[in-house]
């Protein structure tokens, strides 16, 4: 399930909702928390780590730049550090492109299944 940054967020989120946001695993997140000081998420009762929409906005830059670009922890964080905006827009960007990628693909199946 991908993540939607369009939708009206909840205050918080637990981190198996967002874990499931991204398809990643929570010990993921818990160590992107370490090498990422910027995901500072409050912990709840039981020490259940509950994440804002600030929080989740950061997993998604770091989620693009690690798994969809492929880069290395350190470069990613580097780029964060030196062009925060830039790596925004660019992440954005492609988050954008994939949905009318998605809304094309099922326009194309629509028009398929008529002729």
């Amino acid at each position: 399930m991908a993540f939607n940054p369009d939708k009206d967020l909840k205050q918080y989120y637990s981190i198996a909702e967002v874990s499931e946001m991204f398809g990643l695993p929570a010990s993921l997140l818990r160590y992107w928390e370490k090498e990422f000081p910027t995901i500072r998420p409050k912990k709840g009762g039981n020490n259940v780590r509950m994440y804002t929409k600030e929080d989740i906005e950061e997993i998604r830059l770091i989620n693009d730049l690690v798994k969809v670009r492929n880069m290395k922890l350190a470069a990613a964080r580097e780029l964060i550090q030196r062009n925060r905006e830039g790596a925004k827009n660019s992440s954005d960007l492609l988050v954008r492109l994939t949905s009318v990628r998605e809304q094309l693909v099922e326009i194309k199946r629509t028009l398929e299944a008529i002729v």
